[in-house]
């Protein structure tokens, strides 16, 4: 049976394609979609989407074999008979905005993307075995299903109080098990709950059947995995409804990262069942599933793998397939941008298998395979290549100014640190009156304390607000220390206000005058894929902070004009009360402030004219009972 894209509990799915394991998908840090071809071991296709860095993959899942139109082909041969038209094409992508994008590996490019769904993230995507039908989870803790004809919402209903985690449709369409804070079992026809399931602590990230028998006979049977977890929870469902525990339990190294199995058609089959956790270790377990188990049960087989070197390293196994033979696994290991994918034998006699590889050579052998148009120059053995960005590579740096006259006539030593520091008046006893720092003198005290990490000299330079010494600094940094530099302005970006201000202009020199050595290194995304994420959430609110801003002044020149005397202009625009928490916070807040005084001005005046009228009241009264008091003494004189 093939990986789940739904079960993977990592950041960045990985799952090998259903029936022949013929490809491989993996999502990347920065969004991409890669296939690689198992068999040939090399990049099939690659897939960007729009917005890969705001829309990062959160988990994949691939459609059943489905027979593909296409146009006129040779005729089959009598051994290409069973296996015409039959092929893996779609593939599904949940997304962290609630998107979901659907993706052909036939036609190679996108199909359709299914929006509207979900207002969160969504975190597993199951299709249905039969019916043009999808299934998808989110944070909004509901489930929608979703018709992939039509590309719309069929059906949509609340699963749980929480997020929902995870999910997994049976394997005859018709029941559906989804986790949130509980197990839940639904029946796909009435949309209404079949069975509930509790017993995990955290949040569950894995849901697979293992059996595919009905319910009614007592021997369905699925496992469940959650997260900070090291056991593999097997539940029964029972035709009487005690089925409050879990009957089976495999003990794992560390949380289930990946899992494969073939499930069990009948008693008399064992469960085959392989996961990866996320150590890097893969365990193989085979159990008859026929009733409850009291102790856990070990895996059969533990397989590990380590380089070649005289202190050999681990190697992490990213994901798994099993395969009809019980002695062979296919098995994709190492990097995530260059993965190695490897059919291997394994004896499952031995209760720990440890497999040695070397990695870099089979690395630079598929990318030689790959990359055929790349011409390597021919360089002598005795010479050494330095590249930018390698170790050992520094660009010069130019001395400091009035340096070339001291060393005239003299053959001293460099100067030490402290000395430096001393002389440019970091120290408590600098002279007073001392010259400003030259830029020399600032570039080699940022790859100082970049070097160092220390906090003094970092903050001593990044104080500065002249942008064009910041310039010239920036434009005299040794490459090696770019990545550094970009690393520090992020890390200080994520602080307070004031210092994000600062970091600006810092960050705003490096692109403009190093973007082409930034552009030409593989492994950018890790370093400015933290940094775009940051400066995407803190402009997420200006286009609505403007239209505030516009409402705000439009009423204010409206609460204005009813007074004829008072101008726009009397207004004050001085904040009554600022709390620093954040650049657009502090915007909010101003605006606010601003907004709230011609508020107050204009409740003063209500206030006066409501105490002229009491007044005006109050003396039209006294006035009347005058009037009256005198029209009676005059009658009573007359009389």
């Amino acid at each position: 049976m093939a990986a789940d894209g739904g079960s993977s509990s990592s950041g960045q799915p990985c799952v090998f394609s259903p029936k022949l394991h013929q490809y491989l998908a993996l999502c990347a840090q920065d969004g991409r979609l890669r296939i690689w071809n198992t068999d040939s071991k090399t990049l099939h296709q690659e897939y960007v989407p729009s917005a890969h860095l705001s829309a990062t993959c959160t988990c994949i899942s691939w459609g059943p074999c489905r027979t593909v139109k296409e146009g006129p082909q040779r005729k089959k041969r009598k051994s290409e008979a069973g296996h015409a038209g039959e092929q893996v094409d779609m593939l599904a992508l949940g997304t962290a905005v609630g998107s979901i994008i659907i993706y052909s590996t036939v036609k190679g490019a996108l199909h359709c993307t299914l929006d509207g769904g979900h207002s969160g993230g969504v975190n597993s995507v199951q299709w249905h075995p039969k019916d043009s039908l999808l299934y998808s989870g989110s944070d909004d803790t509901h489930i929608v299903e979703w018709d992939l004809q039509t590309g719309k919402t069929r059906c949509k209903w609340k699963a749980d109080r929480s997020s929902v985690t995870s999910m997994c449709v049976s394997p005859d369409g018709k029941l559906l098990l989804s986790a949130g804070q509980t197990i839940k079992m639904w029946d796909l026809e009435t949309k209404e709950v079949y069975r509930k399931f509790t017993g995990h602590a955290t949040a569950v990230t894995t849901l697979r059947f293992a059996t595919t028998r009905p319910p009614e006979t007592n021997g369905l049977y699925f496992l469940s995995g959650a997260s900070h977890d090291r056991l593999l929870s097997v539940w029964q469902v029972r035709e009487d409804g005690k089925d409050k525990n879990s009957v089976v339990s495999f003990t794992l190294t560390d949380e289930p990262q990946h899992i494969d199995l073939i499930t069990s058609c009948g008693k008399e089959e064992a469960l085959r069942l392989a996961v990866v956790c996320k150590d890097g270790q893969l365990h193989l377990f085979e159990h008859f599933l026929n009733g409850p188990c009291k102790k856990p049960l070990s895996p059969t087989c533990t397989v590990q793998m380590s380089g070649v070197e005289d202190t050999p390293l681990p190697i992490p196994l990213l994901a798994t397939a099993l395969t009809k033979d019980t002695s062979s696994l296919l098995l994709a290991y190492g990097s995530r941008l260059q993965p190695v994918m490897e059919r291997v034998e394994v004896n499952t006699a031995e209760r720990h298998v440890c497999l040695s590889r070397d990695v870099h050579s089979t690395l630079s052998l598929t990318m030689e395979t790959t990359l055929s148009k790349v011409k390597t120059p021919i360089v002598n053995s005795k010479s050494k290549v330095l590249l930018p960005g390698l170790p050992g590579h520094q660009a010069p740096v130019k001395a400091p100014l009035g340096s070339e006259k001291r060393k005239k006539g003299t053959d001293t030593k460099e100067m030490s640190i402290e000395e430096r520091l001393g002389e440019i008046g970091l120290s408590e006893g600098g002279a007073k009156g001392a010259p400003s720092l030259q830029t020399d003198n600032f570039a080699v005290l940022l790859v100082q304390g970049l070097e160092s990490k220390d906090a003094n000299i970092l903050n001593k330079v990044f104080q500065t607000r002249k942008d064009v010494l910041i310039k010239k600094t920036v434009s005299r940094l040794p490459l090696p220390a770019i990545l550094p530099l970009v690393e520090e302005i992020t890390k200080r970006m994520q602080g307070h206000p004031y210092t994000a201000v600062l970091m600006v202009r810092w960050l705003k020199a490096v692109l403009i005058q190093h973007t082409s050595y930034l552009s030409s290194l593989p492994d950018l995304v890790s370093q400015l894929g933290v940094l775009y994420h940051m400066i995407e959430s803190r402009v997420k609110m200006f286009h609505k902070l403007s239209k505030l801003h516009g409402k705000l002044y439009l009423f204010m020149t409206q609460v204005a004009t009813s007074d004829p005397d008072k101008k726009v202009t009397d207004v004050d625009h001085t904040a009554k009360l600022v709390y620093e928490e954040d650049p657009l916070s502090i915007l909010l807040l101003s605006v606010t402030c601003v907004t709230v005084n011609p508020l107050m001005k204009m409740k003063h005046q209500v206030m006066k004219v409501s105490q002229m009228r009491i007044l005006t009241t109050g003396r039209r009264r006294k006035a009347w009972r005058m009037r009256k008091w005198n029209a009676r003494i005059k009658r009573q004189t007359k009389a």
